[in-house]
């Protein structure tokens, strides 16, 4: 491994000036997930969390949910508004936000347009399963320099496994003829691949699959960790008997008395996955190919908060906003009990730099349970996303995350090769966020 690693390192996406981080700088800056079609979705895959929304906190009118043109304006105006940088990114998500079709989207930029002020760039991201690009599509993401996320979880058969229609039909072919159309126009565009208890096992066939033929440049590997109630119990609120001790056989998916649903990846699935990715992309991508959790880990060694919401030290940064204009702390939590309030009555600032949602952000770290404050990978997890934390520890504490075995197996796995990367590039290893790092302001 590690051949050329001098070369290769140059073009990681790392934060190289150590200085430019400045966690005192009264910037407000908002990264709110917007849904402007709800949970609607035209396909349906079978370990989707947000399907079951629309069951939730569904419309009482039963209409389809879809954000209306004097909400639409209104939101983009106060999100331009109540930001004070010089680049603005607006994430849109669903659901499947391509359902609104392109006029709708020409609407969002001529809005962004009328309300940007000078000195100021917009950005766009686009979440979708690609099903409905087309050329029309192709040449508007274009010209207005759409960032595309596209989720396929690998190879047709693998990929058809879950990510079904309403039929029950796999859409890999649809979803690939979208990714033509992506390269067709050039536009930059990221795959969100799902590792479930299928995929998990077939890591190697997907890295390479993404890599030669989608000829991805930015993988996110996304795992799929569901608690049998997820889609009526909110994360922090489960029954004494979902909170089983680790190592128990209801840890396993295929267990018929399992804790997680059944499509679930397994801690030790994750964690031989990551590890079989990082070894093929250390030894042929790195600095090629972007991928998060391993450039992430690598700011994480150099001492800095690792730039991920589920593994730095606080989230909540990260809301989503619905259809009908209802705010929750972030789009994992979309539950009566997070919701923060609707930009009727709202302003989006009050919100998002509220007590309660820095609060939010902030237990992420102090309740970690005493293994976790232990572990000499702490500075690299944080207890990772709060929403998997419904497991006790072997003395009986809860709060420890499902995936904890799986973070282990690969943090200790590429331990001495991120090291290795770190003193590369002209840096001290630090396996402890600095002290200033810490001191993070809410804002």
């Amino acid at each position: 491994m590690t051949n050329n690693l001098d070369t290769m390192t140059d073009n990681l996406i790392v934060q190289k000036d150590v200085n430019s981080y400045n966690p005192h700088q009264p910037t407000k800056r908002m990264n709110i997930m917007t849904k402007p079609t709800g949970s609607a979705c035209n396909i349906d895959c079978q370990y989707c969390y947000y399907l079951s929304k629309d069951e939730l906190l569904g419309d009482k009118d039963g209409c389809k949910p879809v954000m209306k043109d004097a909400m639409l304006e209104d939101y983009i105006r106060t999100y331009i508004e109540q930001q004070n940088h010089s680049e603005i990114v607006f994430h849109w998500q669903g659901g499947e936000p391509t359902l609104l079709g392109v006029n709708y989207f020409r609407d969002v930029v001529r809005l962004q347009k009328k309300y940007a002020p000078k000195n100021v760039t917009i950005e766009n991201n686009i979440q979708t399963n690609g099903i409905l690009l087309n050329d029309e599509w192709g040449k508007f993401l274009a010209k207005n320099n759409f960032m595309v996320g596209i989720s396929i979880d690998g190879p047709e058969m693998l990929h058809n496994t879950y990510r079904v229609n309403r039929a029950g039909r796999g859409t890999f072919k649809q979803t690939f003829a979208g990714i033509k159309i992506l390269h067709k126009y050039n536009i930059n565009f990221a795959t969100l691949t799902c590792v479930n208890n299928l995929t998990a096992d077939n890591a190697l066939e997907i890295y390479r699959f993404l890599r030669e033929d989608v000829k991805s440049k930015q993988m996110q590997f996304i795992p799929i960790v569901e608690p049998k109630s997820f889609k009526t119990t909110a994360p922090q609120h489960w029954k004494n008997e979902e909170v089983i001790f680790q190592g128990m056989p209801e840890m396993d998916p295929s267990h018929p008395n399992s804790v997680v649903e059944s499509w679930c990846v397994s801690p030790s699935q994750w964690g031989k996955f990551l590890c079989t990715v990082f070894d093929e992309w250390l030894d042929n991508d790195i600095g090629q190919i972007n991928v998060p959790y391993f450039e992430a880990s690598i700011e994480a060694w150099m001492g800095r908060v690792n730039p991920l919401c589920t593994l730095a030290p606080m989230c909540g940064k990260g809301l989503a906003i619905e259809a009908n204009g209802d705010v929750f702390s972030c789009d994992h939590y979309v539950y009566p009990e997070y919701k923060l309030g609707n930009i009727k009555d709202k302003t989006l600032e009050d919100m998002q730099f509220s007590a309660g949602q820095e609060q939010f952000g902030r237990v992420k770290e102090a309740t970690l349970p005493k293994q976790c404050r232990e572990c000499e990978y702490q500075f690299a997890c944080f207890g990772e996303c709060p929403k998997n934390r419904f497991i006790k520890t072997l003395d009986g504490e809860s709060g420890l995350n499902y995936l904890c075995g799986g973070w282990k197996q690969f943090f200790s796995h590429i331990d001495q090769y991120i090291m290795m990367i770190v003193v590369t590039m002209g840096y001290k290893v630090h396996k402890k966020i600095n002290a200033d790092a810490m001191k993070i302001k809410f804002k």
